[in-house]
């Protein structure tokens, strides 16, 4: 294996290692729903209640989903008064770690696929 098919793989296993929480998170079938109805929301955010109606989960399983998305960074949340209204946001969240580490997976398969059958380093 060549160095840099190594550094590649190393790569990897950190990515998987750093974005193992969010993987978790964005596993879970009703935090999949409540993603989704949050990517149909504007970015300005959406309440526990309004995705408790749009989902048919309870505010409190609503809420639950909500803060384990948050802790994973895929989610974030901001205050207006006494109203958290939640959203995805693309600054410096998980979504970005993902991205990269699927980023690099592929351009591992990429260079893999082009290499002659006889000489597949990685």
């Amino acid at each position: 294996m060549s160095k840099e098919c190594e550094e590649r793989l190393q790569k990897i296993v950190v990515g998987f290692k750093e974005c193992r929480n969010a993987f978790t998170a964005i596993g879970d079938e009703t935090r999949q729903l409540i993603l989704l109805v949050l990517l149909e929301s504007d970015l300005s955010g959406i309440r526990v209640g309004e995705i408790a109606k749009k989902t048919h989960l309870t505010r409190p399983s609503v809420s639950h989903h909500l803060q384990i998305l948050k802790d994973s960074g895929i989610v974030t949340m901001r205050k207006e008064g006494t109203k958290n209204f939640y959203y995805l946001s693309v600054d410096e969240t998980a979504w970005k770690d993902i991205a990269n580490l699927i980023n690099l997976i592929y351009g591992s398969v990429q260079s893999i696929s082009y290499q002659p059958t006889s000489s597949k380093e990685g």
